[in-house]
């Protein structure tokens, strides 16, 4: 148990009023997902019996929702006064976001194709249930975002401080700068990130100068 306690199989029958099967099934769905693990206990003669404990990922999935906290946490970034504080607090979580997401990418397809990293990228946000989508401009790809990922984070501020995480979070996960082109905060019907002008295979530039691009610096 999570509190601590030690039960055994059948007080665990008797407690949840199902059979020692259906206990014993479960424990080894709990074991393939890596929730918890087990341990062999030897006392002097006689079968041994097993203990077990929830893992770090056990205990993580067992916790509180983190949302609670990433949302207070968000909204003590957009309140500090120092702006110059302010925006390297924005830009250090935009980063580790990034590359949180770079690491998802498969470096070996993706090496040399903007299109093919955008597309992974985009892959990998729509499993954490953000509606994204690529298109193509002309011959860039774009990433559309359908709904803001953080809709409570991105009313936090005033300065659009989320937009400006987001934009240098995906610019970090691609390896190359992109820029918030279109937003729904504009009346917009998504929020659009794009990489305007090819400079050579693989890497890419706005047309603009370079601390539009990265939205961090501002």
């Amino acid at each position: 148990m999570r509190g601590g306690e030690v039960w055994a199989v059948g007080e665990l029958t008797a407690l949840l009023e199902v059979t020692a099967t259906a206990v014993r099934q479960r424990i080894e769905r709990l074991l393939e997902l890596g929730l918890i693990d087990r341990e062999k206990v030897v006392a002097g003669r006689g079968r041994p019996t097993f203990r077990y404990r929830l893992t770090v990922t056990g205990h993580r999935d067992a916790g509180a929702n983190p949302a609670d906290l990433a949302d207070a946490m968000w909204r003590e970034i957009v309140a500090v006064e120092d702006k110059t504080t302010r925006n390297k607090l924005v830009s250090a979580v935009a980063a580790r976001l990034g590359k949180q997401f770079a690491l998802q990418l498969d470096s070996d397809q993706a090496e040399g194709s903007f299109h093919e990293r955008m597309r992974q990228l985009s892959d990998a946000m729509s499993a954490r249930q953000m509606d994204t989508e690529v298109t193509t401009t002309g011959e860039l790809p774009v990433l559309d975002i359908g709904m803001c990922p953080f809709p409570t984070m991105t009313d936090a501020s005033d300065d659009r401080a989320m937009c400006r995480l987001e934009e240098q979070m995906i610019s970090e996960a691609l390896g190359q700068p992109v820029h918030l082109s279109s937003c729904r905060l504009d009346g917009d019907d998504c929020c659009q990130f794009s990489a305007v002008t090819l400079l050579s295979k693989g890497s890419v530039a706005t047309e603009t100068d370079t601390d539009t691009a990265v939205a961090g610096d501002t």
